[in-house]
């Protein structure tokens, strides 16, 4: 069996401006907004070519705060099926963005979140 990489994560925060601050004083991290009007999405590299990308996603409150990581596959809607299958559930059901990118939330059998997503598709 290969290894699957997790290569992002995503903070949940309805305070997303002293999350930040929190992960650059912590780790050095850098932040760039990449979210529209009401909808902040702050992108970091989070360690370059040693660490995996994330970002912090304002909550407004509208749900828990949270953390996740991404594992990335190569098809989001069969990982779903083989979470099910060995005792997880899918919260989030498969979902594709406006730019290819396709993701999914799971509880594993004991409770804690993980994503799973594939890359849009490069021209």
């Amino acid at each position: 069996m290969s290894s699957t990489p997790i290569t992002w994560f995503e903070i949940g925060s309805d305070r997303p401006e002293e999350a930040e601050k929190f992960y650059a004083e912590l780790f050095g991290w850098n932040f760039e907004e990449q979210g529209g009007p009401g909808a902040s999405y702050r992108q970091t590299t989070a360690g370059g070519e040693r660490g995996i990308g994330g970002a912090i996603r304002a909550t407004g409150g509208q749900s828990p705060n949270y953390a996740i990581f991404y594992a990335e596959v190569a098809d989001v809607a069969e990982t779903c099926r083989r979470a099910e299958a060995a005792g997880g559930k899918v919260l989030v059901p498969v979902k594709t963005t406006p730019s290819g990118l396709t993701f999914a939330h799971l509880l594993d059998p004991s409770g804690n979140l993980l994503g799973v997503f594939t890359p849009p598709a490069t021209a």
